[in-house]
Formats: structure tokens, C-alpha cells, sequence
């Protein structure tokens, strides 16, 4: 696999590459001085200088393979956090919070979710690189803290595989009320058929997500409408609901503050998963025009999927139904009580049907983020170069045997202590995909300013988040809010007055574990590697680039979307 050049290949160097940032310095050492020199002090000499020497630019006759196609992304993109979390998970937060602080909450998350995805847009636009995340935070933050944020985020992978396995019984068990389905059984066949899937390629894998997706896309489309007819009155049960949910004994707001505090916090873990485009970034077809159309369907599926569905559920379930609390089945689903309540027999066996293609789905995309994070990370020198190892079809089959053993931690299902076993492994990664939003964040507002120190404009980048600089501190805000309201639910949960000491603190360090986890990890790595924060002007901004195009190219394109007819605009806006 070929270097990047920001990164060096020379183990004898006292503490190699990986002890010093990602540097504009390290990138000149690898290259001819005169002609790094030349690209380090103008900005429009270095984007033309990699247009002409395509030898500058990360080969693709290696490694992983370009194969994803603009479709493909756009689905990912669309359908990436559709999953158990919302059409399970938000029963609980319904309950627990009441429909009002569900509503606020998802809205304020909602926008958050956006700025991390502009922001990552931008970045994986102009560095399309495997193991995104732990790239661009070593390359922009600090080399120790992208190893433990990326190394906590890829043991999240490697245990969502696992509990997505064993969430598929839970979910078949919607049919099997006689639990005679052998679990096992059940397991093997999902487990091997998700890996069936990720050995045929990438190219398979984005086609089965692109099925899933438009599955999930089906029936939320169908229970939106459907939902509107039983709030008006239009369902079997002929009863009008309008907004009588609302008004119920307690408000809208449940709980007082601790309610809305977990709203906050639970609601953020249902749209996990939204990041996964950053990842498929190395293996897109066309990053600099796919990647940005890509970012910018998250748009409409936090609004329409999330937003609207949730909106509708709180119109129809009462947050006071007992059947909301106390189980991860499909029948605390709000979407199919809320089909159940309309009257409508034969559809909550359906869209329980497209709450299994739904696990499965999150089962697939854990193991290719898992084997591509293996990857990513290995190539940077983070992780044993073993893990690199791809073949020449671009399947990272090393990668594939690590998480297929991980996927056998399933079988803890005829496990009795199967419940707290996996209640800390899903601990343990607990709090990572907040903390990739966070330390994102943090890498986009790092790489504008150091971007802006090395003489570059906005108008150079491929693709720009349309919320700037500043959309990213309010992402990088709302996240600490997040890690705060973790930490406070955490030490004083709803129910501590019927909670012992002891069942406090084992909650409490269950929940929260992760923090220090991704601590020790950062400073082990300080120690031994002696790495520090990478100042501005020596942010390595030209390694990793694919397929740049000169200031002239990105000046056309300006032009010609000027000329467009403001309909034109409007949609690609949009689009």
C-alpha cells in the first residue's frame, strides 16, 4: 500500500513520522525542495502542481477501489442512521421525555447532525482518505488524539456488530411468539451473510445498502402518510386525534429537566451512523462532485425521516402508553403502535419487516466501517501494518477476519450473563460517535483557519459547507453540551431515588467508561510518540488530494452555475 506522503515509511527515524503532526515540513522532506517549497508558499501553484504530476496523488492501482457510485452514496447518506435507534429507541425517549421535549431536542440535534456532515463534506471532498476520522483529527488536531478517538470509534464498529446480530432475534422474535427460532441459527445466517455481501466488494456492499435504504425510505414515506390519515380521523378506528396527545395529564414536558436532559442525550445515539459517508470517501468514484451531493441529502432525511416521522408518532402514541417502556422489541416500536392504534391489522408485520432489513443493514455497514477504519488507521501507522492489507480487488480481507471474531461474540445469546456482558462492551464505545462529532468539529475549524494562514481561499476548496466556519462551533458547542448532559444523567438518572449506592455507581461508570478509555488511549500514545497540537502554518494541506483541479477549473464551474436559471441554482442548492 502507498504511503501518504504525509506520513513517514522510515521505522529507523527516531519516533517516525507518527511522533511529529502532520506537517507541511514532512511533506516537503518526502518531495523535491524546490518544488514543495514552491507549492507551500503559493496556494495556486501546489493545486496546480498535483493536477500535473498525478504521481503526487494517491495511486488507485492499490489499496481499496473506487466503486462507489454517486447513487450509492446518496443512499448511504440517506439511509446511513435509519435503524433501531429511531424506530425502536425513540418509544423510550417518547416516554421518558414526553412528546415537547422530544421534538425540541430532535430539532436542536437535528441541525447539530447537518453541521458535522457539512463539515466533513468539505473535508473528505478535498482529502478522500480511508479512516477519515483519524486521519483529518491527527492531520488538523493532534496525532495522539486522533488515535484514541479513532481507535474508540472503530471498537464501536467492531461491538455493533455483535449487538446488531443478537438485535435481529429480538426482531424475528415479533413473529416467533413460541421462541422456537433456534438463535443461534438465526445468528450464523446473518453474520454469514453480511460477510457474503462485503467479500463480493465494495460495489456489493453499496448496492445492498442502496436496496436497504430504499426499503426504509418506503415504508417511512408510506407510515407519514398513513400516520396523517389516522390523526385525522380517516383509520379503521375512526377516531380523530389532532393534537390531544400534547394536552395529556403532564403536559408535553415530562420529568422537568432530568427528562429533557435524556431526551438530549438518548436522541443523539438514534442518529449514530450519519457519519458513515466520511468513511465510504476513499472509495467513491468522483469524492469531489458525488461527496458534497451526498452531504447534502442529510438535509432531507433528518427533516422528513426523523423530524416529520417522530412529529406524526407524537400525534398518535400517547407518551403515557405502558407498552413504550421496559423492552427492546419491536413492540415498543412508536411506529408500529402507532399503526396498531390506527387499526390497521396486517401492517405492523410489515414494517417490522423493514425493521429487520433495517438491522441488518446497520450489521452490513458495521462490518465494512469496521474493516475500512482497520485500513485507514493501519496506512497512517496508528495500528500494525498487517491490518492494510488489502487485495487486489480492494477487499481488506485482514480486516474481515477481525471483525468476523467479533461477530462471534453474538453467540453470548446462551449466555445467562449475555445482558451485562453486552451492556459494557456497548459502554465501552458508549460515548464515540459523539466524541467523532466533537473532535470533527473541532478538525473542520482548525483546518479553515490553517487554511487560511497558508494562503488559500474558500473559493480553492472543491466544495464548501454552506454553514461555514461557524456552523461548525455550533456543532463543536452542541456536542459538549452532549459529553455535559451524558456525564449529568449519568451521576443523577429519573429514577436515582429507587436506585442503591451501588446500582448508581455501576450505572454511572457502565455509561461513562468510554471517557477514560479514550483518555488512556491518548495519553499512552503522548507518552511514547511525544506528539503535539499541529500549529497552523504546519498543517499538512496538499497530501492525500485525489484527482485536484487547478483555481481556473473551480473559477469556471463558479461561472457557469452563475449563468444558470435561478430554478437550476435553487435545486442544486438543494440537491
Amino acid at each position: 500500500m502507498t504511503q501518504s506522503r504525509g506520513v513517514s515509511t522510515d521505522q529507523g527515524t527516531e519516533g517516525s513520522d507518527l511522533a511529529r503532526p502532520y506537517s507541511a515540513q514532512s511533506v516537503r522532506n518526502k518531495a523535491s525542495s524546490a518544488d514543495m517549497k514552491t507549492s507551500h508558499h503559493d496556494p495556486e501553484a501546489s493545486i496546480l502542481d498535483l493536477a500535473e504530476h498525478p504521481s503526487k496523488v494517491q495511486p488507485e492501482d492499490q489499496g481499496l477501489k473506487r466503486k462507489l457510485q454517486g447513487r450509492h452514496l446518496r443512499f448511504l447518506a440517506l439511509g446511513s442512521s435509519i435503524g433501531t435507534g429511531l424506530f425502536v429507541g425513540s418509544g423510550n425517549i417518547l416516554a421518558t421525555g414526553g412528546p415537547g421535549s422530544m421534538m425540541i431536542n430532535f430539532i436542536l440535534l437535528a441541525a447539530m447532525v447537518i453541521t458535522v456532515i457539512f463539515a466533513v463534506g468539505e473535508l473528505v471532498s478535498l482529502f478522500p482518505v480511508a479512516g477519515a476520522y483519524s486521519v483529518m483529527i491527527s492531520r488538523f488536531i493532534d496525532p495522539s488524539l486522533g488515535f484514541a478517538i479513532g481507535l474508540n470509534y472503530l471498537m464501536t464498529w467492531l461491538i455493533i456488530l455483535p449487538v446488531e446480530l443478537t438485535t435481529v432475534c429480538i426482531v424475528v422474535g415479533y413473529w416467533d411468539e413460541d421462541g422456537v427460532m433456534p438463535k443461534g441459527a438465526l445468528i450464523a445466517i446473518v453474520l454469514v451473510a453480511v460477510f457474503c455481501i462485503n467479500l463480493f466488494g465494495v460495489r456489493a456492499y453499496g448496492e445492498f445498502e442502496f436496496f436497504a435504504t430504499s426499503i426504509k425510505i418506503i415504508s417511512l414515506v408510506g407510515f407519514i402518510i398513513g400516520g396523517v390519515v389516522i390523526t385525522c380521523g380517516g383509520s379503521p378506528s375512526g377516531h380523530y386525534l389532532g393534537a390531544h396527545n400534547w394536552h395529556l395529564e403532564g403536559g408535553a414536558f415530562i420529568n422537568g429537566f432530568k427528562g429533557f436532559c435524556s431526551v438530549f442525550v438518548f436522541g443523539a445515539f438514534a442518529f449514530g451512523g450519519s457519519e458513515l459517508i466520511g468513511l465510504a470517501a476513499a472509495e467513491a468514484a468522483e469524492p469531489r462532485k458525488q461527496l458534497p451531493r451526498a452531504c447534502k441529502m442529510v438535509v432531507w432525511r433528518v427533516l422528513i425521516f426523523f423530524i416529520l416521522a417522530l412529529f406524526i408518532v407524537t400525534l398518535i402514541v400517547p407518551y403515557n402508553d405502558s407498552r413504550l417502556l421496559g423492552s427492546d422489541s419491536p413492540r415498543a416500536s412508536p411506529f408500529v403502535l402507532a399503526i396498531k392504534i390506527g387499526g390497521i391489522k396486517s401492517l405492523p408485520s410489515v414494517f417490522n419487516g423493514a425493521i429487520l432489513i433495517s438491522v441488518i443493514s446497520v450489521a452490513n455497514s458495521a462490518v465494512y466501517a469496521a474493516s475500512r477504519l482497520l485500513v485507514g488507521m493501519a496506512e497512517k501507522q496508528l495500528l500494525p501494518s498487517i491490518f492494510k492489507y488489502t487485495d487486489r480487488q480492494g477487499r481488506p480481507l485482514v480486516g474481515f477476519v477481525v471483525v468476523f471474531l467479533f461477530g462471534l461474540l453474538a453467540f453470548l445469546v446462551y449466555s445467562t450473563s449475555e445482558n451485562e456482558v453486552f451492556n459494557w462492551l456497548i459502554g465501552i464505545s458508549g460515548l464515540s460517535t459523539i466524541f467523532v462529532w466533537f473532535t470533527v468539529c473541532a478538525a473542520h475549524i482548525r483546518f479553515r483557519y490553517a487554511w487560511k494562514a497558508q494562503g488559500y481561499t474558500t473559493h480553492q476548496l472543491p466544495w464548501s459547507s454552506p454553514l461555514g466556519v461557524y456552523g461548525s462551533w455550533f456543532g463543536f458547542i452542541i456536542n459538549g453540551l452532549l459529553l455535559a448532559g451524558n456525564f449529568y444523567y449519568a451521576a443523577f438518572p429519573i429514577s436515582e431515588g429507587s436506585m442503591s449506592p451501588m446500582e448508581r455507581a455501576h450505572d454511572f461508570f457502565e455509561s461513562m467508561i468510554s471517557a477514560p478509555i479514550v483518555i488512556f488511549f491518548f495519553i499512552s500514545h503522548k507518552i511514547f510518540k511525544r506528539t503535539r497540537t499541529v500549529r497552523f502554518n504546519e498543517i499538512d494541506l496538499d497530501s492525500d488530494r485525489r484527482d485536484p483541479v487547478s483555481e481556473e477549473v473551480l473559477a469556471r464551474e463558479r461561472a457557469e452555475r452563475a449563468e444558470m436559471p435561478i430554478w437550476k441554482r435553487v435545486l442544486q442548492f438543494l440537491f
